[in-house]
């Protein structure tokens, strides 16, 4: 039988994982103001961790659910309080090193840029790899976390677009969709890319290659 032609393969792929994580956890992204950064930037900080993707969403939304939607509220929580939530989703390995750096984070933030992360944009002149070094410096926040942040800020960020982290583009040459984010936009546009990388890092994970294909043969 002929293989599914790249056109179906990626409708296949974004009718099954066709969702961001910022959908996902109610976090209006394209905003770009001051609450919806900060939690996409503590998602990111979670998803980062050697612990499910599962897992990592219910501690996100829990801390939200918990009050922690800005710094100064993230902040304000005790050590327990935000441990005691990490807990409660199941984020049960490093929910005690996470408290303090969600706690350390919000410090951060607080005392260097007011809380507002489009405040550490305009220090880093909206350069890329600037963004990044300054991101870095946040605790808990390596390359795998700023890949994370960097793949559905680039919905608000747009200095950041084209941009497909590893992970992403590894599933894309898998599917035979492209080898880089500048192909990958040029299969949806660049204001849609975020979906099409959250469909292919979704894959990834959950390694159903095989049923996306079969789901391309129509």
């Amino acid at each position: 039988m002929a293989r599914p032609s790249r056109d179906a393969v990626l409708e296949a792929l974004l009718e099954r994982h066709g969702r961001t994580y910022c959908e996902e956890l109610g976090i209006d992204i394209e905003k770009g103001t001051p609450s919806p950064l900060f939690r996409w930037l503590c998602a990111s900080l979670l998803f980062s961790a050697r612990i499910g993707a599962d897992i990592a969403t219910r501690a996100a939304r829990t801390l939200a659910d918990a009050g922690g939607t800005t710094p100064e509220k993230m902040a304000d929580a005790t050590w327990k309080q935000r441990a005691d939530a990490l807990n409660d989703a199941g984020y049960t390995r490093y929910q005690e090193r996470t408290s303090t750096m969600l706690g350390e984070t919000s410090e951060l933030l607080l005392d260097r840029y007011g809380g507002d992360l489009r405040k550490l944009r305009e220090e880093a002149d909206r350069d890329p790899k600037h963004e990044r070094a300054l991101l870095k410096e946040v605790k808990g926040v390596g390359d795998v976390g700023v890949d994370i942040f960097f793949r559905e800020v680039q919905a608000t960020w747009d200095e950041l677009r084209p941009f497909a982290d590893r992970r992403a583009l590894d599933a894309a040459k898998r599917l035979n969709l492209g080898k880089d984010a500048e192909a990958l936009a040029g299969r949806v546009g660049e204001r849609d890319l975020p979906r099409l990388v959250a469909a292919l890092v979704r894959t990834e994970l959950d390694d159903d290659y095989d049923e996306v294909r079969e789901a391309a043969k129509g």
